[in-house]
């Protein structure tokens, strides 16, 4: 897939981006340890006509992490970039803890969300102080630590990718790797090796641990865009409560509990089911706009 990764700056503040693709615009808003170069659901989008953008998030790539003071400022800028892109409408995707950066930016931005979809994502109070995952976090994925972190764990895994993959695999399913044997297939572990090696935090991940604790009930409620929802009923990464929660509050949302086999739910032989829902879904509400070719010249 052919990727031009740009760099749009406005008030002293970058915002890192890529763009894939032409047609109806979907906006991505990446998950934790994520870039402008994430890949997970991108090749179904790009087979059915739809181009997309993924910003680095605030903190992340090569994206000010000043634009992460709060979810508010941070999808001021967003928009900025949308705006610069002269896109009047998108299809938003919100995964994983980009999840609350896509609830506020529909909550606050009604007239440029055309839909949106949330994919394992945070929709409440996640990970606290009083978590250990929480404590191990803020250490192993500081900004002057963060980098050796994911150098070790991409070396590793390069060195033994299935080694890796089943040390990895409680983090992102509740059921054990014998478990889930008939549901994984031989292209989930290259998937991991490279995810692993395409992953960061910079300032990112700790600014998440902020800001998806920003989300309360109002902004879910406000949501007025038809919303998908799409979580894993083996997700070890964000909890169930999370999905059912955003169905609960969010007028218009339809909820899918994918049977895949965990947080990934672009991976394992039910993924397909994933891809469908989606493009079923997006192409069912059409955008005000699409991007030209001309925009990435």
């Amino acid at each position: 897939m052919e990727r031009r990764i740009e760099k749009f700056s406005i008030n002293g503040l970058t915002i890192e981006y890529s763009i894939i693709g032409e047609g109806e615009p979907v906006f991505v808003m990446h998950g934790g340890h994520s870039n402008c170069n994430e890949e997970f659901g991108y090749k179904a989008l790009l087979e059915n006509g739809f181009s997309i953008v993924t910003p680095s998030r605030a903190g992340y790539g090569g994206t000010s992490k000043e634009i992460g003071e709060s979810l508010s400022t941070a999808c001021e800028y967003y928009l900025k970039l949308i705006n610069h892109l002269k896109l009047k409408q998108i299809h938003l995707v919100a995964i994983s803890a980009g999840g609350t950066s896509g609830i506020y930016f529909a909550a606050k931005y009604p007239e440029m969300v055309c839909s949106l979809t949330l994919q394992s994502a945070v929709t409440k109070e996640w990970l606290t102080p009083k978590d250990i995952e929480f404590k191990v976090a803020s250490v192993i994925f500081r900004p002057k630590i963060e980098k050796y972190t994911w150098k070790l764990l991409s070396f590793m895994n390069n060195l033994f990718p299935r080694f890796i993959f089943k040390q990895m695999f409680s983090s992102f399913s509740k059921l054990t790797h014998k478990e889930a044997t008939g549901m994984v297939v031989r292209e989930d572990i290259e998937a991991i090796r490279k995810m692993n090696n395409r992953q960061r935090s910079g300032y990112g991940f700790l600014i998440d641990l902020v800001q998806v604790n920003e989300i309360s009930t109002e902004y879910l409620q406000a949501i007025s865009c038809p919303t998908l929802i799409m979580h894993s009923k083996h997700d070890g990464s964000v909890p169930l409560e999370h999905p059912y929660f955003a169905h609960e509050n969010i007028p218009s949302s339809k909820f899918y509990l994918l049977d895949t086999w965990g947080h990934l739910i672009w991976l394992g032989k039910s993924s397909i089911e994933t891809d469908e829902n989606l493009i079923k879904f997006l192409k069912s509400h059409k955008t005000l706009t699409t991007l030209e070719p001309e925009r990435l010249s």
